[in-house]
């Protein structure tokens, strides 16, 4: 495990090349030419005292010491900036629609929930832990070299309770320790109409059923498709939007399996430094609900803003196009 010190000496030293190479940069500004000069008769005078290939190779290799002593600051930055404050991700699936969307390109906020170790994910400092409604990037732990993301749904203690049918959440937050007066969060499940997204579903050759989702205008009807239900969240002070096959608290389903609903019950108690999540497509997402909680130590940052949006064409046309739309907050 690193030391407080040797992460200290991290930074420092990432500070320091920072500044060296603004002085570096302009003193190759200021002394272009002059060294442009020198560098070619230096060279010149290389080859001509001897013609041999291992001449040649000693001044190539000299060129691209220089090339990549010169890349040294910007690779720094780069890292300290990727390992320790921002990372880039992309999003490959619709398991967090409507919030976010195939083809998503993301910032994930690292040093929310501490200050790790790039090689160990370990937490060296400790900034902050998720919150419920966060959305968060994280190891998957059953191979910890895939990223999920998800939304935080239970926090360590808390008791999740989700009804297949309704499609409706109950939390009791840290049930495990306030089991007697505990009282559930208050969630609330509004603006619930169509939403503009169509689920189809097609066979390959091997038998196997796919699925996929397009979006398409509020006004056009079902083409070959389920058109998902959305709806607005609403607990700890956070609104999201879902989708769901059906409404959320629909009392015609409620009745119909009133007689069955303990076994379309199902709940979890969060163990200690752990999480439980979901995500925003609740029928359409492998999530807590399928192979367990997030440890604490998966968790690589949060979810913040969506910077740009690269969607595929349909056949025929132009394979790529950018959304400027969708480049915002994420909520």
């Amino acid at each position: 495990m690193i030391s407080t010190f040797s992460l200290a000496l991290i930074i420092i030293t990432g500070i320091s090349g920072i500044f060296w190479g603004i002085k570096q940069l302009y003193t190759i500004i200021h002394n272009h030419y002059q060294h442009k000069k020198i560098f070619i008769q230096k060279s010149n005078n290389i080859y001509q005292q001897s013609k041999n290939n291992y001449s040649l190779i000693i001044s190539y290799c000299s060129k691209i010491s220089e090339f990549v002593s010169s890349l040294f600051p910007i690779l720094l930055l780069v890292f300290i900036i990727r390992s320790f404050i921002f990372e880039p991700f992309r999003i490959p699936s619709g398991s967090m629609m409507p919030t976010l969307l195939i083809g998503d390109f993301i910032l994930v906020k690292k040093f929310i929930y501490g200050i790790k170790n790039p090689i160990t994910q370990k937490t060296l400092i400790n900034t902050g832990h998720p919150k419920r409604g966060d959305v968060i990037v994280f190891k998957y732990p059953k191979n910890t070299t895939i990223n999920y993301i998800k939304r935080v749904i239970g926090e360590p203690g808390d008791k999740v309770i989700y009804n297949i049918i309704t499609k409706q959440l109950t939390i009791y937050p840290n049930h495990i320790n306030n089991i007697k007066n505990i009282q559930p969060l208050p969630i609330i499940y509004n603006n619930i109409a169509p939403s503009n997204f169509i689920q189809i579903f097609n066979s390959d050759s091997n038998g196997k059923v796919n699925s996929s989702f397009i979006k398409i205008k509020s006004q056009k009807k079902n083409l070959n498709g389920i058109r998902l239900i959305q709806a607005t969240e609403s607990f700890n002070g956070i609104k999201h939007n879902i989708l769901t096959m059906i409404p959320p608290g629909d009392q015609n389903l409620i009745k119909m399996y009133n007689q069955h609903t303990k076994h379309l019950i199902s709940e979890w108690l969060v163990p200690s430094d752990e999480y439980f999540v979901m995500g925003d497509n609740r029928d359409n997402s492998a999530d807590s609900r399928y192979w367990g909680f997030v440890p604490e130590r998966n968790i690589v940052g949060q979810a913040t803003i969506i910077w740009m949006n690269i969607k595929k064409q349909e056949e025929g046309t132009w394979p790529i196009s950018i959304q400027i739309n969708r480049i915002g907050k994420i909520q």
